[in-house]
């Protein structure tokens, strides 16, 4: 199976492209992503996450945000194209690389959100699509709910695994630091 035939990434391009669920499209890379075993931080997924947190940033307003983010984007998928093919045989990549270079240029000058669609160049990729978006449930297209939903959802298990990450950081300072009056 091509990368971009997974599953996941059949969401994320349902979610990107038909309702504009950015939250849930870095969601659902970050899912697939993460589950890989080469899963590094160089990785062309990486690229679509960045892609997403950065649309999600610029329809609500974070300009900075997503300048920082879509930059380190369009960077991911100009070695994306340089290092493989694999990656621009199931989506337009050359259009892909347009259209994040075009919203890097409307955030340089100060200019509203707009959004683009990636463009499917394979047949079963597409198939996929439109089957996936047929049982999907999905927000209504500029809801709040879509454009806010980081404030909208239960955080907790976030909050924890940062307060936990913290306290653990604490107790490794305090052991160096034993360590060092010995």
């Amino acid at each position: 199976m091509h990368p971009y035939q997974h599953p996941l990434f059949v969401n994320f391009m349902v979610y990107f492209n038909q309702n504009q669920d950015y939250f849930e499209c870095h969601e659902v890379l970050e899912e697939y992503w993460k589950s890989l075993p080469n899963g590094n931080k160089e990785h062309p997924l990486t690229a679509y996450i960045l892609l997403a947190t950065g649309m999600y940033h610029w329809r609500r307003g974070n300009t900075t945000g997503a300048f920082r983010t879509i930059r380190k984007a369009l960077n991911k998928f100009q070695l994306t194209g340089q290092q493989s093919s694999l990656y621009a045989q199931e989506i337009d990549l050359v259009q892909l690389l347009k259209n994040t270079q075009n919203v890097v240029d409307r955030l340089e000058q100060g200019l509203p959100f707009e959004p683009f669609s990636i463009i499917v160049e394979s047949p079963q990729l597409a198939r996929l699509i439109d089957e996936a978006s047929q049982t999907m449930e999905l927000l209504p297209f500029g809801s709040d709910a879509i454009i806010h939903k980081h404030m909208l959802r239960d955080r907790s298990d976030i909050l924890l695994e940062r307060h936990n990450s913290v306290e653990k950081r604490k107790k490794l300072n305090e052991e160096k630091k034993k360590g060092r009056r010995r």
